[in-house]
């Protein structure tokens, strides 16, 4: 094949999965499942005849990938949102995801007559969720969801990952005579998640610290920048033993929540990057599917799914969030907006690349568990929510026809802020509201349309004000704007 024939192929691919994904959306089927059958339609027993049968290679791919797409999801991550419900999260995360490992094991001993450990292996293989096909769902059908509901799955599905690659790993070494001692693994889990915690807020810090002081001379470099960034810091604790995929979470959570050079455009730059390796790794996974393989295990991966979807997470939910402030009624939609999504498919190459005895069936029925959750699961939660009556009216992201960059000289700031109906602000012109002199009402948003404000224009109730604020100022500002009447 030519490398203009390569090339042509590959945009094709791209192109086309990007456009199925838009027709997905609008009758509320994850995109990356799309993504997943491309793969498999083009694969060796696909239309076009692909053959490839690297576990390894398609590993290597997945994990470069997941780095990638959870830095990206902690870039995104807003601390004050995901705060409130930061123990529930880290609990859902991690002590949720065991139980529910431990509950489908025990479907897998007595139901599919797997060992014990094998049983523990695949109950680790599919314990974590996937943030972004849960997402997608919501935003194709517009739908919210009331209270805290998103801010805890968006913590514990960008959080949960490093559990289920930890619980993966170490019932692998247990099954290969690597290790045999159940306190061996309880040590290694403190030390592994306390290690990459620790290294990814250290470096977390000086990254941020590092990128605000180099001042490159293109804007263009600061993405290649925290590329070269984000594969040194998993490179780095990874050979110190620690866990990186959540130093990455927790690198891109610390990078999101301060004030950097060039931020948005960082943040653009890496969603895109972030779809981008879904993409190829759902493309990448779906060749390995043989379907003439799936069809004598079709019953048995169906039964696990359903047991996955009705039992084992919502126990791994219920018992988790007993001692929460969250009703029935929520923690019913958080067990069931559980989707499977890329990494159980990764975390499944890791038994064929040891040699487990039942890696092929164990990764089969991960295929099954994948494409049933979004079938099912992904195309109900709209339905789900509105019928448990935890949905809202979707809110969309504000988006203002300016943009303000952070710089480390510049000791401001750039707010919106909603004139009430019954402030004391409504009626007057600008010239008389006060504004510090170091700060400056620079847009006024006003029914979808943008007013460039002089002194003489005057505030209506439900306008949105983008105020640029000096730091010093802030709170006088925020004063100001409050409701209560100004004081004479």
């Amino acid at each position: 094949m030519s490398l203009e024939t390569l090339l042509v192929s590959i945009s094709l691919l791209l192109i086309v999965s990007i456009i199925a994904s838009k027709t997905s959306s609008r009758i509320g089927i994850p995109s990356l499942l799309i993504f997943f059958v491309i793969g498999i339609l083009l694969g060796s027993e696909g239309v076009a005849g692909i053959y490839f049968k690297d576990p390894q290679i398609a590993q290597y791919v997945g994990i470069v990938a997941l780095v990638f797409i959870l830095f990206s999801s902690g870039l995104e991550t807003e601390w004050r949102m995901v705060k409130p419900v930061l123990y529930e999260g880290i609990a859902l995360s991690t002590i949720g995801v065991l139980i529910t490992a431990l509950i489908l094991s025990l479907f897998a001993v007595f139901v599919l007559k797997f060992t014990f450990l094998e049983g523990l292996l695949l109950g680790s293989i599919v314990s974590s969720t996937d943030a972004a096909a849960v997402f997608s769902v919501l935003r194709s059908r517009k739908v919210g969801l009331s209270g805290r509901l998103i801010p805890l799955l968006e913590l514990e599905s960008g959080s949960n990952d490093p559990m289920a690659v930890f619980l993966t790993i170490s019932f692998i070494n247990l099954i290969v005579g690597i290790n045999n001692s159940a306190l061996g693994i309880i040590s290694l889990f403190i030390s592994q998640m306390g290690l990459g915690a620790f290294l990814g807020y250290i470096l977390g810090k000086g990254i941020v610290l590092f990128i605000n002081k180099i001042k490159l001379e293109y804007d263009g470099l600061y993405p290649v920048l925290t590329m070269a960034l984000v594969l040194l810091t998993y490179g780095i604790v990874n050979m110190l033993k620690g866990n990186g995929f959540l130093a990455i979470y927790i690198l891109g959570l610390m990078m999101g929540n301060s004030n950097i050079v060039q931020k948005r455009n960082l943040i653009h730059f890496h969603s895109g990057l972030a779809w981008l390796m879904q993409i190829t790794m759902f493309l990448a996974l779906g060749f390995l599917v043989f379907p003439t393989k799936l069809i004598p295990i079709a019953g048995m991966g169906l039964l696990t799914s359903l047991f996955l979807m009705f039992i084992a997470r919502p126990a791994g939910v219920f018992t988790t969030m007993a001692p929460t402030s969250f009703n029935f009624r929520e923690k019913t939609l958080i067990s069931w907006v559980g989707l499977r999504g890329s990494v159980p498919i990764i975390l499944a190459t890791f038994s064929l690349i040891a040699g487990i005895s039942k890696a092929d069936i164990i990764f089969n029925i991960v295929f099954f568990i994948v494409m049933t959750s979004a079938l099912l699961q992904g195309t109900s939660i709209p339905f789900v929510a509105k019928l448990l009556k935890v949905d809202v009216p979707l809110k969309g992201k504000k988006r203002y026809p300016l943009e303000f960059e952070y710089t480390d000289d510049l000791n401001t700031r750039l707010i919106d802020f909603v004139v009430p109906y019954a402030s004391w602000m409504v009626g007057k012109p600008v010239s008389e509201i006060g504004v510090p002199v170091d700060s400056l009402i620079t847009l006024i948003v006003r029914e979808e349309k943008f007013i460039v404000p002089s002194g003489q224009t005057v505030i209506e109730s439900g306008d949105v004000l983008l105020v640029l604020v000096n730091n010093n100022n802030l709170q006088e500002i925020l004063g100001l704007f409050s409701h209560q009447k100004k004081e004479k």
